[in-house]
């Protein structure tokens, strides 16, 4: 057994069930191991962006890694954006990342680089492997780093030689530490400040799944406070049945203004709340000033148990507890605007949808309009990197296959990774593509009047213009294998959805806007 057989093993008898890869010369062994090794899947993407968005995507819904597969320094450098997306996550990845042989490295050869200070930007660990001997322990504890707490992003090193060497073991599966535990002291603490009045619980990450969000609503319910979440949360469980929960607005302003009477702010699985950007003459924390902000819960502690705890010591149940009832807007009619398009996907959405949502300006209205669909996931951009929607919903249409999954792609930032519909169809993946045709960078227009540019001139407007020429979405998917369809009005928006979801495989839909 040679150090990639060994390697790929004990990934697989670790849980490891797919690899996300785009490979080069140095990962050779490595992707010969694959077929000698049964037990991983391995899914080609074209760009290394498209390869770390949907092992996010695949970790936000399966709940566990994958493996990525890139090819030395610069392939990791290209996936880059989207590790950064999935480090904000909190997502389980594990990088494998080849690098040159050991005695090569000396030479300074072209592909030369430095690696670990790539991977220091994104990794909470970076492991090196320094022979074949070692190569499945370093990988067996570079993936309990990545599982541990709710999940992070580790990377291992895979010198040439390490992989082709022989001699390889397989090292036994290592578990994650343990979550830590929440003190009574602090579930007291929180329980005082909520009896003080004027208080909000924020939820965020693993707390706004289904029943952590309904135990946390429901000492909100009973205490009179406000329950919310952030719209930048990986994964949250929503629709008929769960919690009512209002969400906090991402403009600065317009949060500032949401959170001006909060006096106790306690923070589950969340951190204070910020502005996404600075801005002239607007402060970049949006809590009124003497805000008391208690931490109750990190991200990586035990959230579940914490919420229970503090439903105890206040008194709550989730018995009294109001949930979504079904409630679903008319179909529209007429011109396509934001608003109509929200109608129409608050009525068509269908239950157990995954909606991966990279909206951008076009989406503000969908959130409210799918609140009463029946039970969905809606997959959030945490870290605001833009060129997600598409590999987040391939990975997710991966690790759900029996699911569909619903991409809501702003055409700017999906033009990022439109690689990723190439592997939707060579992997006939569950996915409805629907992109919203504005032809701008429409964010960035309204942020020019924040900033305070309110009369950009024609070089500036020209920058944030995709209109000239215009992109043909239905022909860009085609050239990837995607049946499509160009919608103009709203009638034929919803035909064309219909059409989609009813399909089996990829289908995009480009909504002219």
């Amino acid at each position: 057994m040679n150090g990639a057989e060994s390697l790929i093993e004990t990934l697989v008898k670790s849980g490891v069930e797919v690899c996300f890869a785009n490979p080069g010369t140095s990962e050779l062994h490595l992707v010969a191991a694959l077929d000698r090794v049964p037990g991983m899947r391995c899914v080609l993407c074209l760009f290394e962006g498209g390869v770390t968005g949907a092992a996010d995507g695949y970790a936000r819904m399966a709940g566990k890694p994958a493996a990525t597969l890139l090819h030395l320094g610069p392939g990791l450098g290209n996936g880059l954006a989207n590790l950064h997306n999935a480090r904000r996550a909190h997502s389980p990845v594990l990088n494998i990342v080849g690098e040159h042989a050991t005695y090569h490295l000396q030479y300074d050869a072209p592909l030369t680089s430095d690696i670990r200070s790539i991977a220091s930007a994104v990794s909470a660990s970076i492991h090196t492997a320094s022979s074949s001997q070692t190569l499945s322990q370093d990988g067996a504890e570079a993936l309990a780093s990545a599982r541990t707490g709710m999940g992070q992003v580790a990377t291992l090193i895979v010198p040439a030689d390490a992989a082709w060497g022989e001699g390889g073991q397989v090292a036994a599966a290592i578990e994650p530490p343990r979550r830590a535990k929440v003190s009574s002291e602090k579930i007291r603490e929180a329980a005082a400040a909520l009896a003080e009045g004027r208080a909000m619980i924020l939820a965020g990450n693993e707390a706004t799944r289904r029943r952590p969000l309904a135990l946390a609503a429901a000492v909100a319910h009973k205490t009179g406070a406000r329950i919310a979440t952030i719209g930048r949360n990986p994964r949250v469980e929503r629709g008929v049945g769960t919690a009512i929960v209002e969400r906090l607005p991402n403009p600065a302003s317009q949060q500032i203004k949401a959170l001006e009477d909060v006096r106790q702010l306690i923070l589950v699985g969340e951190e204070p709340p910020v502005a996404f950007f600075a801005h002239p003459n607007v402060p970049s924390v949006t809590t009124a000033p003497g805000c008391n902000i208690i931490h109750l819960a990190s991200v990586h502690d035990d959230i579940e148990d914490c919420l229970e705890a503090l439903l105890a010591e206040t008194g709550a149940s989730l018995e009294d507890l109001p949930l979504q009832s079904l409630d679903r807007p008319e179909l529209p009619s007429g011109a396509i605007t934001p608003d109509s398009i929200a109608a129409a996907l608050g009525a068509l959405l269908p239950e157990g949808a995954i909606v991966a949502d990279e909206s951008i300006t076009v989406g503000r209205s969908l959130y409210k309009a799918t609140a009463g669909a029946p039970p969905h996931d809606w997959l959030h951009l945490p870290g605001g990197a833009i060129g997600i929607g598409i590999p987040l919903a391939t990975g997710a249409a991966v690790a759900c296959p029996d699911r569909k999954v619903i991409n809501l792609q702003a055409d700017g930032s999906g033009m990022y990774t439109l690689q990723a519909l190439w592997t939707q169809a060579r992997e006939q993946l569950n996915v409805l593509t629907l992109v919203w045709a504005n032809r701008s960078y429409k964010i960035l227009r309204d942020e020019l009047s924040n900033v305070g540019l309110p009369n950009p001139g024609p070089t500036a407007l020209s920058m944030l213009d995709i209109g000239n020429p215009a992109l043909d979405w239905v022909s860009l998917a085609k050239g990837m294998g995607v049946d499509g369809r160009r919608v103009t009005d709203i009638d034929g928006f919803v035909a064309a959805v219909r059409e989609g979801l009813a399909m089996k495989g990829p289908y995009l839909v480009e909504v002219v806007i």
